[in-house]
């Protein structure tokens, strides 16, 4: 409690007898006796005042008890965590139909009572689109822009789903905020060739501000790069973990990062926090790839002069998104002639309508760090799809 209401009200002097010096000597020649009545009589009111004038102290809020030095502090807290998934047959076909009881979960080796369940198709989607929009990737941008907007004008419902759209090279941009609105988003896809290539390259985008209301909000290297691991962390932290419901990144590379500030691992385990399925499409120009290392890409490579160096060997991209993917509990997608962008988005769109939600509370409660989930079904010959494990407290 702080000292103003501590001492509300008048305070008295410490040393206050509540004798009024004038009526004692007063008191001393005729009627001494009756002065000293009045006296009493007047201490004796004001004893029973006291309390009284005491009351609005007595009346103040209450305070929060806290333990004192050498007691012991106790705090539980314990998270209901929640895990997607989706399951197929051995020839890859949906199954929509299989009930709690069908399901099998782990946590760190150790069995779990599953407190909820649902086949969700209603809960409300948060959807990112993350294109890669570095130089290897600049015969394939009409492509990614085009099936994209298909893939969130089918996918997306009317007031009950959002979505956003970063790009990313040697920056990450967020061109457009979470929104419903089909146009916007639409006119965020369009910018993404004309603000890559205009001027040069698309130098001076970090500044920020759009004309599609997203933003600008953005983080950039000094020199050339694809930031993919930055992008991944940064709409997982910033924009997912702000969100409720259903939440899929979909990223649209090669997969190969060149001078992010977060590694892999991080990129993985802030999407995991944030509770975020990640599906990748894996967009290569293998006439592109094909060239020399550091060959005629005009500073497509990391924070060292904008190349990769001449000893280093390309990553694999592949490799990369499927583990991303996979530790996340979506899927790696491979773009060729017999399988399109759009048939690729065809089955996604598929997944995201026929996921089965399940959560439950660890039994030993929740201690930091990372733990290992494992979730199979019952009937022989299903596949699980779901993410491997979640951190707390990290």
């Amino acid at each position: 409690m702080s000292d103003s209401r501590r001492h509300s009200g008048s305070v008295r002097p410490a040393n206050d007898s509540g004798l009024n010096p004038g009526v004692i000597t007063r008191c001393a020649g005729f009627g001494a006796l009756l002065c000293l009545t009045l006296t009493l009589t007047s201490l004796d009111f004001r004893a029973q005042e006291k309390p009284s004038a005491e009351q609005p102290q007595a009346q103040s809020p209450p305070e929060l008890k806290r333990p004192q030095e050498g007691q012991p502090k106790i705090a539980v807290e314990v998270k209901t965590v929640s895990v997607l998934a989706t399951v197929r047959d051995k020839h890859g076909k949906i199954i929509p139909n299989l009930t709690k009881d069908d399901f099998q979960l782990d946590e760190d080796g150790r069995p779990q009572s599953i407190n909820y369940f649902a086949h969700e198709s209603d809960l409300p989607l948060r959807l990112g689109l993350l294109v890669d929009t570095s130089l290897s990737q600049r015969r394939l941008i009409d492509q990614e822009r085009s099936a994209s907007y298909s893939f969130l004008d089918h996918l997306l419902r009317d007031d009950k789903d959002l979505a956003f759209v970063i790009h990313f090279d040697r920056e990450v941009e967020l061109l457009q905020e979470f929104t419903p609105s089909r146009p916007k988003l639409q006119a965020a896809l369009q910018a993404l060739q004309t603000r890559q290539f205009e001027g040069g390259g698309g130098g001076g985008r970090g500044s920020g501000g759009d004309a599609n209301g997203g933003g600008g909000r953005s983080r950039g290297s000094h020199g050339g790069g694809t930031l993919l691991y930055d992008a991944i962390f940064l709409a997982s932290d910033e924009l997912m973990s702000k969100q409720q419901g259903r939440k899929a990144l979909i990223i649209l590379s090669d997969g190969v990062d060149h001078g992010s500030k977060e590694t892999m691992a991080e990129a993985i385990a802030t999407a995991q926090r944030a509770d975020t399925i990640i599906y990748s499409i894996l967009f290569a120009d293998e006439e592109e790839n094909s060239r020399p290392v550091g060959f005629g890409m005009g500073g497509h490579g990391g924070g060292h002069g904008g190349r990769f160096p001449p000893q280093e060997q390309r990553p694999d991209g592949k490799k990369i998104l499927e583990q991303i993917s996979r530790e996340t509990g979506g899927r790696m997608f491979k773009v060729s002639k017999k399988e399109t962008v759009d048939a690729i988005y065809a089955q996604i769109v598929e997944e995201l309508r026929n996921q089965y939600s399940l959560a439950y509370t660890p039994d030993k409660g929740n201690t930091a760090g990372y733990h290992k989930i494992h979730l199979v079904a019952k009937p022989k010959d299903l596949v699980v799809q779901a993410r491997d494990g979640y951190y707390f407290g990290q």
